[in-house]
């Protein structure tokens, strides 16, 4: 459909100002929210990763394909909601106590929206017990990120994979870990479930988990 692949050309190209019309126009047009936001928006965001996976774009061009898919998406969001559309699951991100990186942070947090992922933000320096007390608040979540550009504040991570155990929660969730200094071997060390290297492998890889 010509209009959802001028949504999709627009994403990928960070054309905020051009997003939003088109995807008004389709709305108008009386093509289904779920279409556009699939067909439109979330399948741009896969391309943007893949290529972002490849070094073929950057985390410049990665934010503000994100942030046109994100105006796209609020456009849809009330729509999907009286639809009954469901997200694909519940995730909840932050970066650890100690460390106030947020670039990393909301990359990731946009891709998981272009998947589908509902994503609640905690923000930066958060304390164990406040991912804890998330979980605890929140049932329905399924996947904890944890976020740490630093070699100082990278050992926060095992603070909380043990607050989660502690707590008896930690079966309750996947916990994917990642950032500048993190390591598969890390990652393995703490007990986490997942480290992915970048924005557009960890939104696969939370798909992924979703879909079992």
């Amino acid at each position: 459909m010509p209009l959802l692949e001028d949504i999709s050309s627009a994403v990928q190209r960070g054309k905020k100002k051009e997003v939003v019309p088109l995807v008004q126009q389709a709305v108008d047009e009386g093509i289904e929210p779920v279409e556009i936001l699939n067909t439109g928006l979330i399948d741009a965001m896969s391309l943007i990763g893949d290529k972002f996976s490849r070094n073929e774009v950057f985390v410049p061009e990665m934010l503000v394909a994100a942030r046109a898919m994100s105006a796209g998406t609020a456009i849809l969001k009330p729509l999907l909601a009286e639809g009954g559309a469901k997200p694909l699951g519940k995730a909840v991100i932050g970066t650890v106590k100690g460390d106030m990186h947020d670039i990393g942070k909301n990359l990731v947090r946009m891709m998981l929206e272009g998947k589908g992922i509902e994503v609640d933000d905690l923000g930066v320096d958060v304390a164990p017990g406040t991912f804890v007390e998330y979980v605890q608040a929140h049932p329905d979540c399924q996947i904890v990120c944890c976020s740490a550009l630093l070699t100082t504040t990278m050992p926060m991570i095992g603070e909380v994979v043990r607050a989660l155990e502690e707590a008896g929660v930690r079966d309750q969730v996947k916990i994917m870990i990642g950032g500048a200094p993190v390591t598969q071997s890390f990652c393995d060390e703490v007990k986490a479930d997942c480290y992915t290297p970048d924005a557009g492998t960890a939104a696969v890889a939370a798909a992924q988990i979703l879909a079992v």
